[in-house]
């Protein structure tokens, strides 16, 4: 299971009330899933579905004594998972395609049939994400005449002022004082 998977299904696990206080009785003693229903309230059937969750996890190991299956905290995968969350190293969380797929449903949700932009959305974070779009028209390390800016920014909505005012103050583009060139912002 790749690393972030792992954590995926280790956080899933732990996300539901009735899982976190079958953990909490396992760290006192191995119990089966008769003994856990009784404590918690539970039908067995429910117990037996959290507890195959935490299984899947690592979280918890099943022992066979007579006709039941005693289930028991996995404690060295709780500190395998603690060390890993405090370590140095940084996740490798793939945040990038989750904000590109934020991003195209605001353009969707903004843009005509056309592709154009019939309105700009007042939200800041949606705005951003229109505008990180508009950049797309641009290219680093060149230049741009204030024409040629208005130019490109028309293809995409007829409110230019908007898209020129937003790329200069996100810091996407920036501009002469006097407007005569403009450039993307590295």
């Amino acid at each position: 299971m790749p690393p972030d998977d792992e954590l995926l299904a280790f956080f899933k696990a732990l996300a539901d009330a009735n899982r976190l206080r079958i953990v909490g009785l396992l760290a006192q003693a191995p119990a089966s899933v008769e003994e856990l229903a009784a404590a918690l309230s539970l039908r067995p059937s429910t117990v037996s579905h959290h507890l195959a969750r935490l299984s899947e996890a690592g979280l918890v190991t099943a022992t066979v004594d007579g006709h039941y299956h005693v289930y028991a905290l996995a404690p060295e995968r709780l500190h395998e998972m603690s060390r890993r969350l405090a370590s140095p190293e940084p996740l490798s969380v793939e945040v990038d395609a989750a904000a590109d797929a934020w991003d195209r449903k605001v353009v969707n949700t903004f843009a005509g049939p056309d592709g154009r932009f019939t309105k700009l959305p007042m939200q800041r974070k949606k705005l951003q994400a229109i505008l990180r779009h508009v950049m797309r028209a641009f290219e680093a390390g060149r230049t741009y005449s204030d024409k040629e800016v208005n130019a490109r920014l028309r293809e995409f909505c007829d409110d230019t002022a908007t898209l020129r005012r937003g790329l200069v103050d996100y810091r996407m583009m920036a501009r002469e004082p006097d407007g005569s060139r403009w450039w993307v912002v590295a």
